[in-house]
């Protein structure tokens, strides 16, 4: 069956690749490796987003003394990336295919010119038919500074690169109708948008990964709004890639269908920007009810009841309602100190212009 994809994205979590004693698993990295190869022969670019290296690195080196998480994780994570990419390196040479690493941080996708930089850089190596390994810089992301997980990385890198589809790869089958480990219960095929999934999500994180399921779906509903699919399947699974690509109809999986809408490149960069938020813009209740309807509107100075924060003009805002409760974010036109003086005023500016706001 022909594969309906050009251009995807494979995310591979750290407990697809770690044993169960905590280090590489080079033969599930090789399988790996092998189907991607396949794919790329085929004609189909691909980005990795591939964790591990803190897995990499714990196998390779015993601590002089104790360490506390921190220390401990940029250590092995030092170590362990220098050894993880060239792993992958040597195996996909043997298919004769070029590799390249990129590794990146929470604030590399902090500004519109950092971001397109990391954009421009992937899509050369695309164009030169290089694969692109990436990897969030454990070294120097700690504490705040981290994404929550590499699933919140490869759903960013998904839409930063327009990619039809990512493939999220875990330890599990999908996202299940119950627990997995009560008798009957089974993984939820396909998920509409909008489709309520509170009731399903195991809050618990998986073995040596930071994201638990409620991340995946999160990362997994905000990719597919943007008109992306996203699959999610288990990657211990041998030839899971390709079984997914040709025949999905008989794979077990949870798939995220796309939105049909077209979002535009920077509304998708303004919709994973959250994180970086410098400030709070709240709303009465009246501009709250016409932000939400039904017409596309921007959001003007005199729906404002309050604004909160130190920011630059250009930089991403959080939109509150009436109720303080997020409800959106955006880039905004003023700086702080002006956008203050124009609370509750009318005939002004947007405050956020509708080409810069995105709405949960």
């Amino acid at each position: 069956m022909q594969n309906q994809y050009t251009r995807i994205a494979v995310k591979i979590g750290s407990n697809v690749l770690t044993r169960k004693d905590g280090t590489l698993d080079v033969t599930r990295m090789s399988a790996l490796v092998d189907q991607v190869a396949e794919l790329h022969k085929q004609g189909m670019e691909i980005i990795l987003i591939s964790s591990g290296a803190v897995a990499s690195g714990r196998s390779e080196i015993k601590p002089s003394k104790k360490l506390d998480s921190v220390d401990q994780r940029q250590l092995f994570s030092a170590v362990g990336q220098a050894k993880l990419i060239n792993r992958y390196y040597e195996l996909f040479r043997e298919h004769g295919i070029a590799v390249g690493q990129v590794l990146t941080t929470k604030e590399n996708f902090g500004s519109r010119r950092h971001y397109l930089n990391q954009r421009n850089c992937m899509m050369v190596m695309l164009d030169n038919g290089v694969i692109p390994i990436v990897n969030e810089n454990d070294t120097i992301s700690v504490t705040e500074l981290m994404f929550t997980d590499n699933d919140e990385l490869s759903g960013l890198i998904a839409s930063m690169m327009d990619m039809q589809a990512l493939i999220i790869l875990s330890n599990i089958d999908g996202i299940y109708n119950g627990s997995p480990s009560t008798p009957g219960t089974e993984v939820i095929r396909q998920v509409e948008p909008g489709k309520d999934l509170s009731d399903y999500i195991q809050t618990e994180k998986s073995g040596f990964g930071r994201g638990g399921m409620l991340t995946k779906t999160t990362i997994a509903r905000k990719v597919a709004d943007e008109g992306i699919a996203v699959y999610i399947a288990n990657g211990k699974k041998d030839n899971i890639l390709i079984e997914l690509l040709q025949h999905p109809e008989t794979t077990i999986h949870t798939r995220f269908v796309p939105a049909k809408d077209e979002v535009s490149s920077v509304k998708k960069w303004i919709a994973h920007s959250e994180g970086f938020a410098k400030g709070e813009i709240h709303l009465n209740a009246e501009a709250v009810k016409v932000l939400k309807g039904p017409k596309a509107v921007s959001l003007l100075p005199v729906g404002v009841v309050r604004i909160m924060g130190v920011f630059e003009k250009d930089d991403i805002v959080k939109i509150m309602d009436h109720q303080g409760c997020q409800i959106g974010v955006g880039r905004i036109a003023f700086d702080s100190d002006e956008a203050m003086g124009l609370i509750g005023k009318h005939g002004q500016k947007p405050l956020v212009h509708y080409d810069y706001l995105y709405l949960e």
